[in-house]
């Protein structure tokens, strides 16, 4: 699997990166987790418009889904005058009616599904293309998920928004590479079922035992070296700080 991060600002768009997304990639089969603010723009750095195959949507929040609103435009009101056909988008529930009501004045009610195959996420597994994604529930405000993404022995997991739970524990058991935000400060923000710290994050990995933990999700006003130090501090595997534009080989 090749991994690129689209973007990985958490919250909103730093002058360095979009928010939160992630390009997964093979077989020549293109799945996209996420789509915050600014990602659209940052993904046809790597892809073309069209070429992706599928989208996971972590949760609802707008650093994590807005540009779907953006993409529906692209595909909708193809330049060349024909639609794009609908790929596979799975996201919680209602995730059709709360990219409607962002983007406001539509064509109609079911011209999004045109484009986008809706499907609601539930905890368990499913095939994409050559992956199978699992999935689960992790804590946050609104329902939100962390995924599992396998093929061919190797796994990435991605935990989305979440504070500690079991859930994103299990998920990312022997994964080869754990991109898992932090957009905490130890001894700084303490909010329950909210988000992860740095120190949060390197436990998860740690117990685990990922092969590589990779940062994500840091706000622009969070020091991120204070959060990869405090990873560090718990786990001994490889730890660095995502980047928009990085590639990974798993």
């Amino acid at each position: 699997m090749k991994l690129t991060v689209v973007g990985c600002a958490g919250s909103f768009p730093s002058t360095e990166s979009a928010c939160s997304s992630y390009l997964v990639e093979a077989d020549g089969y293109r799945l996209l987790l996420d789509m915050g603010n600014g990602a659209l723009g940052e993904l046809q750095r790597h892809i073309g418009l069209y070429d992706l195959d599928a989208v996971l949507l972590s949760h609802l929040h707008p650093d994590h889904c807005i540009d779907m609103c953006g993409y529906f435009v692209a595909r909708y009101y193809r330049h060349d005058g024909g639609r794009a056909g609908a790929i596979p988008v799975h996201g919680p529930a209602g995730t059709e009616e709360r990219l409607l009501t962002a983007y406001g004045d539509v064509p109609d009610e079911a011209c999004m599904s045109e484009v986008f195959d809706f499907r609601t996420l539930e905890p368990g597994s499913f095939s994409l293309g050559p992956f199978t994604v699992f999935t689960d529930r992790v804590n946050h405000p609104v329902e939100a998920f962390a995924f599992r993404v396998e093929h061919g022995g190797s796994a990435v997991v991605y935990s989305g928004d979440t504070g500690p739970c079991e859930a994103i524990n299990a998920l990312a058991k022997d994964a080869d590479l754990l991109l898992c935000e932090a957009s905490f400060t130890h001894g700084k923000e303490d909010i329950p079922d909210l988000h992860l710290n740095g120190l949060e994050a390197g436990r998860i990995a740690a117990g685990a035992r990922v092969g590589r933990l990779v940062l994500t999700h840091i706000p622009p006003w969070t020091d991120p070296l204070t959060n990869l130090r405090d990873a560090r501090s718990v786990y001994e595997g490889p730890a660095e700080l995502a980047h928009a534009g990085a590639v990974y080989e798993v």
